[in-house]
């Protein structure tokens, strides 16, 4: 029997790694800056950490099995793909979380804010 994505995201979500919470619980709920994030989110084939879909963000934890050679060339075809698809994709180390979770959620709010396009200025009568 075939697994689904939706039941593979449901186990993610179930076997988060310490990284993984620490995130989420600045990310749910709209807490960073009023965007909303979903976690282990299903884009085609492949399941995602984070996704703010409206800004069309990704945000990727990586354990230390990520810098291994076949991994480093799955997660760069992964890549290609998601931005294929419109996403930009942010990339951290458990470790960057675990270390200093305040600056990698600084990196996350400057890619919202340049991926957000601003409002036009309002027009100032007789100009």
């Amino acid at each position: 029997m075939m697994i689904t994505n939706r039941e593979k995201s449901r186990l993610l979500r179930q076997q988060q790694t310490l990284a993984e919470q620490c995130l989420w619980q600045q990310l749910r709920n709209r807490q960073l800056d009023g965007y909303k994030f979903h976690r282990q989110y299903a884009i085609g084939y492949y399941i995602v950490d984070f996704v703010c879909r409206a800004e069309k963000l990704i945000v990727e934890l990586d354990g230390a099995h990520h810098a291994e050679a076949d991994q480093v060339e799955y997660d760069h075809i992964r890549t290609q793909f998601l931005v294929a698809q419109g996403y930009r994709v942010l990339r951290f180390w458990n470790a960057d979380i675990e270390q200093s979770l305040s600056k990698t959620l600084a990196a996350i709010r400057i890619a919202l804010k340049t991926l957000t396009p601003q409002p036009p200025l309002p027009e100032i009568e007789g100009e």
